[in-house]
């Protein structure tokens, strides 16, 4: 396996399970030293097996919706190995599923602190760290979703992370920092950790959601979910020194869906 990550801090958001838990271990396998950031229990799960395989990992549980959260997860990974060199942002996702008009104003307000505050504060937390380094490398992870039925703040939301994802580059490109973004298609993945929406089947009629899968599946011209690892991959690579000439994009991985 090749070693892109060798000696590298990555601190990865979201990372007990999904996708983020998916980046945290194969970075580890190629060298990074990982800090595992994520409320979940399951977050020791995940370092449990990075360091059973050979690799480094530690964890930190904040509130990523926070400002005092974000800034404490990178100062945690600043604390262990002295910089932080790529920053992984994952948190995100719907909480509810339904045509627009059956969102109430405080799930909107839900939908944009969950998808789109942590990847802000984070990012904005990371580059007072990277900014004295020179370097360093922040990969958001937002959606294709940004066109989609039955999502409407969480599209939103990640359009913010979208445009965040080109300003913050355009910045920061001639300081040494890339800052680019990957958005995901559907992906199959197991049984969350942590539901989203635990009270989901009460909250919303369940063809609300199968709207989100049949438009997802008809709208790739693949016809189909994609892996964990067909996620992973992406990421990996824009993190990596493989696309050091790449900075301000946001790379659609579902399948041709561009979003």
């Amino acid at each position: 396996m090749s070693r892109r990550f060798e000696n590298k801090v990555m601190v990865v958001t979201g990372a007990a399970q999904g996708i983020g838990r998916n980046v945290a271990e194969r970075a580890a396998a190629e060298g990074a030293h990982v800090l595992i950031v994520d409320r979940s229990e399951a977050r020791t799960d995940v370092v449990a097996h990075i360091r059973a395989a050979g690799g480094v990992a530690e964890s930190i549980s904040v509130d990523l919706e926070t400002w005092a959260g974000c800034a404490a997860a990178m100062a945690k990974a600043k604390g262990l190995w002295g910089r932080i060199d790529i920053l992984v942002n994952n948190v995100g996702g719907t909480i509810w599923a339904k045509p627009f008009e059956h969102y109430e104003p405080e799930q909107i307000d839900a939908e944009v602190r969950r998808s789109l505050f942590p990847t802000l504060y984070c990012c904005r937390a990371a580059i007072e760290i990277m900014l004295p380094q020179g370097s360093g490398v922040i990969v958001n992870v937002s959606s294709i979703a940004t066109r989609g039925l039955n999502r409407v703040p969480y599209g939103a939301a990640k359009g913010g992370v979208n445009a965040l994802t080109a300003c913050l580059a355009w910045e920061m490109a001639e300081r040494g920092i890339r800052v680019v973004a990957t958005a995901p298609g559907g992906t199959e993945a197991p049984p969350r950790v942590v539901p989203r929406n635990a009270n989901a089947a009460q909250e919303q009629p369940e063809d609300w959601y199968q709207t989100i899968i049949d438009q997802t599946i008809q709208s790739s011209p693949m016809k189909r979910y994609g892996t964990l690892d067909e996620q992973t991959g992406p990421i990996l690579f824009l993190a990596s020194d493989d696309a050091s000439y790449i900075t301000g994009l946001t790379v659609p991985v579902g399948g041709g869906d561009l979003g």
